[in-house]
Order: C-alpha cells, then sequence, then structure tokens
C-alpha cells in the first residue's frame, strides 16, 4: 500500500502542551499520583445562577433547537455592544461590527484565515499565547516574532518592530491585559500602537478577554479615535463570566473587516445554540456586584498564589492583573521548566513553565488561579514539604 502522508502543515505544528500534560496527569491521577494542577486557565466557579436558569428555559422551547444565524442572534450581539458602551465607554453597532464566535480561539483562526496569505507576514508576541504562532503556521504565514521583555515592563520595542521588514507584514497580534505577564492594559500603549499600524497598513488585532480579572479599570483598543479603520479586538465570557466551556465570545471591527471574517465563518461552522446565545446574552447584563464578587474571589486566591511564589524564591510584579500570577525562577535553578518538572513529579503540583509561551519566558513560571483555595493551600503546603 502506498503511504498516507498528511498535510505539510500538519508538520508545521506541535499538540497542544496542554494537551500532553492533562493526558499525562490524567494518567498519574488514575494511579494514585493525585497531583494538583494549577496549569490550565479554564475557570472552576459556574456562571450566574441567572445565566444557567435562562439556558433551562431557552433549552426547553421547541423551535430553539434548529440552526442559527451565521452572525448569531440580534440580542446577543446587541448585548455586546451594550457591554462595550457600558463598560468601555465604546460604541459598536451591533448589526455591523460584531460578530459572535464559538471562542475567541477560533476567531483567531478566522481572523488568520481572512487576511493571511501563504508567505505574508505576521507579528507574534514573545511571549505570547501559543496559539497565535501555531494558526499563523497553518495558514501559511511567516512568523515574526518581536519581544516583550521584564526591562521593558513586558510593552512592545517600537524600535525593534521598526526593523522588522514591514512592507510584506500584513498583522500584528497584541494581547492586553497581557497572558501570561498580567501587564495592564493603558491607553498609551493603544495610542502607539493604533499610529504604528496606520503608519504602515498593518492590521492590530488586540485580545482581550482578561480584562475584568482582578482589574478595576478595563481598556479597549476602540478607546482610541480612529482605531476601528485598522484594529480588530477579540473578547469572551470564557473568564469574565465563568463561561469557557460554552464557547461564547466575540469580534468586533469596521463593518468591512467584519464581513471579510464572517465570510470565511460561515463556510466553517453552522452557528451556535441559540439557548446559550440567549443566556449568553442575559450574562452581558450581569451588575457591578457580578465583578465585584469575582475580583473578591480571585483577589483571595492570589494571595496564595503569591505565597507560593514567596516559597519558591520567585520574583513576581504585585501589579499584575488576570487569571495568573507571573513569577522569576531564582539565579541557582536551571530553567522554568527544570523547576515545574521538580514540582510536577516530586511536589505533585502542576505548574506552567513560561518557556511554551516564547523564548522570553524560560526563567519564568505561570500560576493559575482557577483553583480553590483549599487546593491551592494544599499546593503550598506540598511545595513546603517538597523543598525540606
Amino acid at each position: 500500500m502506498k503511504t498516507i502522508h498528511p498535510a505539510k502543515r500538519v508538520n508545521e505544528i506541535k499538540e497542544y502542551y496542554f494537551s500532553q500534560k492533562l493526558r499525562e496527569l490524567a494518567r498519574l491521577n488514575k494511579e494514585g499520583a493525585d497531583i494538583i494542577s494549577l496549569g490550565i486557565g479554564g475557570p472552576d466557579l459556574p456562571p450566574s445562577d441567572q445565566v444557567i436558569k435562562s439556558l433551562q428555559k431557552e433549552a426547553e422551547v421547541p423551535d430553539n433547537h434548529s440552526y442559527q444565524s451565521y452572525n448569531g442572534i440580534p440580542e446577543l450581539r446587541k448585548g455586546f455592544s451594550d457591554w462595550y458602551l457600558d463598560k468601555f465607554g465604546v460604541n459598536l453597532n451591533p448589526d455591523s461590527e460584531i460578530l459572535p464566535l464559538i471562542g475567541s480561539k477560533e476567531g483567531i483562526l478566522h481572523i488568520s484565515m481572512a487576511f493571511l496569505n501563504p508567505g505574508d507576514g505576521v507579528l507574534v508576541p514573545d511571549p505570547g499565547y501559543p496559539t497565535y504562532t501555531s494558526v499563523s503556521r497553518l495558514v501559511g504565514a511567516e512568523i515574526f516574532n518581536y519581544d516583550l521583555k521584564e526591562e521593558n515592563d513586558w510593552l512592545p520595542d517600537f524600535n525593534q518592530l521598526e526593523k522588522f521588514p514591514l512592507e510584506k507584514i500584513k498583522l500584528m497580534w497584541v494581547n492586553y491585559p497581557h497572558m501570561p505577564t498580567g501587564r495592564k492594559a493603558e491607553r498609551k500603549i493603544f495610542e502607539k500602537l493604533i499610529e504604528f499600524g496606520k503608519k504602515h497598513g498593518i492590521i492590530i488585532v488586540n485580545d482581550n478577554p482578561y480584562s475584568f480579572i482582578l482589574n478595576k479599570d478595563p481598556h479597549s483598543i476602540f478607546q482610541i479615535k480612529g482605531a476601528k479603520e485598522v484594529s480588530i479586538e477579540l473578547n469572551s465570557l470564557s473568564k469574565s463570566h465563568n463561561m469557557a466551556g460554552w464557547r461564547v465570545a466575540m469580534v468586533a471591527s469596521n463593518p468591512q473587516f467584519v464581513s471579510w471574517i464572517l465570510k470565511v465563518k460561515s463556510n466553517i461552522d453552522s452557528g451556535q445554540f441559540k439557548p446559550v446565545m440567549l443566556a449568553a446574552a442575559e450574562a452581558l447584563k450581569l451588575n457591578q456586584d457580578w465583578y465585584d464578587t469575582l475580583y473578591s474571589t480571585y483577589a483571595e486566591r492570589r494571595k496564595i498564589a503569591e505565597e507560593i511564589m514567596n516559597e519558591l524564591g520567585c520574583s513576581f510584579d504585585p501589579k499584575q492583573t488576570g487569571l495568573f500570577l507571573w513569577g522569576k525562577v531564582p539565579g541557582n535553578i536551571p530553567s522554568g521548566e527544570w523547576l515545574t518538572d521538580e514540582l510536577f513529579y516530586k511536589a505533585k503540583v502542576f505548574i506552567t513553565p513560561g518557556f511554551i509561551f516564547g523564548k522570553n519566558g524560560e526563567r519564568f513560571i505561570r500560576i493559575s488561579l482557577c483553583a480553590s483555595p483549599q487546593k491551592l493551600n494544599e499546593s503550598l503546603q506540598r511545595i513546603r514539604k517538597y523543598k525540606k
């Protein structure tokens, strides 16, 4: 039989790190290892009761189980529009500037397919979300990693950016509040990015799912005048509303950009489940008490995560926001990967090594706050025992 080979693009990417590690964790736990996971940023808390009740109610309506529009129901688009006006002071036309998505990870693929031809250049942050790199490879784009470094407060170095072959670069991924470093968004960052994008005809895509986690001053790139002309923003209910498994997100931009993304999306999926979309619209109406409670919950967990970092001798910026705590390993430790392997196999605690986010993360580790205070405290005790 003639040998069958996969498409070349399959050889351009690796299995997602967490896919491999969580499979190993599950196998070891099945064998009795009892490893605590502080790795994944998947909220362990449920959505609001009114959101769950909405889903239950709408799922019982006989007419709610058919295919839905590719651009989502009007109630959800209006919900996102009202949410952006309320939380960011940004006006988005729900009929032409918002497109609901089955998760923002899907949106990264749709945007890349809509704008990048094989060989086009794309600017990807290092450290940054690994999916920006893998999706760029899947569409055949040429990747140019731009450095985010501790000494520059994890911000882009615009002198470095100007040295790239900008005539061939079409798109730039940014992510503020930043994952994994927790660097907050600021207006001046977005102003510089929009100026850079307009100067060189580069689309600036801000991936913005962490605005409401340990952050009382949320920002959108669209707060900058003229930003819609050259930018796109992704947002999600996964972290802000504890709805990660529901797969509800959005992409927003000018009507032309959104229409191109919709053209790709409509050839890939068949819309979302209507009761999920209606429940998501309810989630977007939650009052400030919801966000305040979420803040308090993660603030309690963050204190324990900081104790873990201190116990490990890691340094960190206390001004970080978001769902994680990013820390630098001490000089006597070979690397972040070495330390996390030690903790995984000897202390029975899974913490994410920073190298998976790029070379600039090699001496860092990341602790997820998506674990109960009890599990975080148990992790702290295990690490203290391991160090003895």
